[in-house]
Order: C-alpha cells, then structure tokens, then sequence
C-alpha cells in the first residue's frame, strides 16, 4: 500500500459543458478531491477552451480546492485574472515562456498555490532551479491539448526522478493525462500522489445521476491505493 495521500482530480474537460456548476457539486459530491480546470488557448496547445470567466462561474459550485491549469502563452498577463476568479492553484508551463522563475513568483503574489508542469518532451531538470518556488509538478502523460488520450508509459522514469528530486520537500507530483485504473497504480508506483482523470471519472454518469462518477472516482483510488510506492 503507498504511504503517500493519494488525491483523484477530475478534468471538468469530460463534464457537460451546458452544466459545468452542478457537474462540479457532483464529483465532489462523489468523492473528488479537486476539480481540475484545463485551459487551452489554441496557441500554445491545439484547442481552445476556457478562461477566467468561466473559473468565476464555477468557483461557487466548488467547495474544495480548484486546480487551473494554464496551457497558454504567454501566461504572466493571465495570472491576476485567474487568481481573482478564484484559482486555488494555477500552474505553468516551462515551456510557455521564456522566464518561468518571474512567472512562478507572479503566482504565489498572486495568492494562488504554485504549480508548474512539463511537456512529454520537456526533461525533469527543466524545473530543478525552481523545485523552493513550488507547491506542485505536473507531468504531461500525454502531449496536451485534448482529452481522451492514451497514457504514454515513456513518463514513468521522469515521474520517479522527480520525486527523487523533490527530496522531501511537501510538493505534489501530478500526472495529467490517460490515467485509468490500469495506468493509475504505475503513476503512482512511480512517484504521483495526484491524478488528473476526465473520462475516466465522467464516463457513465451525468450531474443529475451522478453515481457512475462515484464509482469511477472509487475505482481509481482502489487502484492507486494497491501499489507499493
């Protein structure tokens, strides 16, 4: 059994988008820990989808921690408008521009824990100078942009020496992308203690029958909870 709090983030990027305040009461409701809210700007990633008005919307349907993940470029203008919205955390990309340290000291001025995440090409050491300005790693298991992909296992090796590098420093590895019951207790076993899942999670349910979501969120947690890490 890991030792490590695991903790299940749903992708609101599976939830109905014509119901996204009573999609988030429901996965809550069914046992998520945080809501996770992929913003995609069809620059930096192939997609567009939301921005802060959209966080504001929703921030009152969340009673616990929500979880923004900024896939844009630039981000350092967004950065005031997301943590007004109501950002609990926001994370950056390393490879979003050209000064990542600014960016990440933006965010905690900002009043928003810090996260910073890592392309499937971007190396571990990519965020070895700023492992005392964060509170969160987000490892890509898939390349960004869309839900619905299949894990790429390539990640596992730069999942653990991650949490080698983080050397007792209470920071969160989060892995993004493909994370089913199947793929969930290799994560872990390498090093995550916070899965991003959208499908995974949303599959089968709705907000007005939300048990399938309950379910699903219990499947990957018995998943997760059965490795040794």
């Amino acid at each position: 059994m890991t030792s490590r709090k695991i903790l299940i983030a749903p992708s609101i990027l599976s939830a109905d988008f014509a119901a996204f305040g009573a999609e988030c009461a429901a996965v809550e409701s069914q046992g998520a820990d945080w809501v996770h809210v992929d913003v995609m700007d069809g620059h930096f990633v192939p997609n567009i989808t939301f921005g802060p008005q959209l966080c504001r919307a929703i921030r009152p349907h969340v009673r616990g921690v929500m979880d923004v993940h900024l896939m844009i470029a630039p981000v350092d203008p967004y950065i005031a408008a997301f943590a007004e919205a109501g950002a609990d955390i926001l994370t950056a990309h390393v490879e979003a521009g050209p000064h990542l340290d600014r960016t990440l000291q933006a965010i905690r001025a900002a009043g928003c824990r810090v996260g910073v995440a890592l392309n499937p090409a971007t190396p571990a050491e990519a965020v070895a100078h700023v492992l005392d300005r964060v509170d969160l790693i987000c490892v890509m298991t898939v390349n960004p942009g869309f839900g619905g992909q299949s894990f790429i296992p390539a990640m596992l090796p730069k999942i653990r020496q991650l949490r080698a590098m983080v050397a007792g420093r209470p920071i969160h590895i989060q892995v993004d992308g493909g994370i089913t019951p199947r793929t969930a207790p290799e994560a872990v076993a390498a090093g995550a203690d916070v899965l991003v899942a959208g499908s995974a999670v949303f599959r089968g349910g709705s907000a007005a029958e939300p048990a399938a979501y309950g379910a699903n969120i219990r499947a990957l947690r018995a998943a997760a909870s059965s490795v040794t890490a």
